[in-house]
């Protein structure tokens, strides 16, 4: 499921790993993993997130049923 025109309230990441983990307004559950389909996916989404995060930005990001976030999209 689409969360649109969302904030970026959290990001973390464990060292040396593919563990990555953000908290994005309005959506219950706290922290969602950044799904591990691949190294590169995962620093990609988390990239854009740090950034979104840092500077207040908003984001359209995709949380499957598993809970664990897809894919994010930095708004301008």
């Amino acid at each position: 499921m689409w969360y649109n025109n969302r904030l970026v309230l959290f990001t973390y990441a464990h060292v040396n790993t593919r563990y990555a983990f953000a908290g994005i307004e309005g959506v219950s559950g706290g922290w969602k993993r950044i799904a591990p389909t691949s190294p590169d996916g995962v620093t990609n989404v988390l990239d854009i997130l740090k950034v979104a995060q840092g500077n207040k930005r908003r984001v359209h990001v995709y949380i499957a049923n598993d809970g664990m976030i897809y894919a994010a999209i930095m708004l301008p």
